[in-house]
């Protein structure tokens, strides 16, 4: 049976983490900021870790062993 190849969209957009936790980068960062407040910004700026069924449709996507 040839091997699953990884999602080439979601290699670009999720890390895992070293406990196995998925790291990705939030939404509405990259366009018409000159409205959004500096505070929403920042809060904007830092990872996400993805929770549920989103971290184990991620792995999936990765090619990863879930935990």
């Amino acid at each position: 049976m040839p091997k699953m190849k990884t999602h080439s969209g979601a290699k670009k957009r999720f890390k895992i983490t070293g406990t196995g936790k998925v790291r990705a980068g939030h939404a509405m960062t990259s366009h018409i900021l000159e409205k959004k407040s500096a505070k929403r910004k920042r809060k904007l700026a830092g990872a996400l870790i993805l929770s549920g069924p989103e971290t184990k449709r991620a792995k999936k996507l990765l090619g990863a062993k879930t935990r």
